[in-house]
């Protein structure tokens, strides 16, 4: 189970890289005010970025309960460590899509990662009930 565990570590850590791009690609940042700082950005860029992190953070808490589900229902360890990594290789290809401005990949990625999470969670529950 070291696999979905670095996952969810990967997963948690994924939002500090879009902002960290995001802070990056605008004027010299300013953290007196960041959100006004953001705001007062021209560069798209920027802006894709620091969605690509707030969706990141969004995505990180059902993905996290997800794989503990799974593993407390007891689901195949195997299952658990294909879709934990799936999702995090969709989740980069995600904030890479966001980033680039390819909103069709992005979204397509977007429910590859959804699929995992939502995969995970209906074996939790089908284990569960039988």
């Amino acid at each position: 189970m070291a696999i979905p565990y670095l996952c969810i570590l990967i997963a948690a850590l994924l939002p500090y890289l879009w902002v960290a791009i995001s802070k990056a690609s605008g004027q010299r940042y300013d953290n007196r005010d960041p959100r006004g700082w953001l705001a007062k950005q021209e560069n798209p860029r920027a802006h894709r970025a620091n969605s690509a992190q707030l969706n990141a953070f969004e995505a990180f808490a059902p993905f996290a309960t997800s794989v503990l589900m799974a593993q407390f229902a007891g689901v195949g360890a195997h299952l658990i460590t294909y879709l934990s990594v799936a999702f995090v290789i969709a989740r980069l290809f995600h904030g890479v899509f966001y980033v680039s401005n390819r909103f069709m990949l992005r979204s397509l990625v977007w429910a590859a990662g959804f699929a995992c999470v939502f995969a995970l969670m209906a074996m939790s529950v089908y284990r569960i009930a039988a």
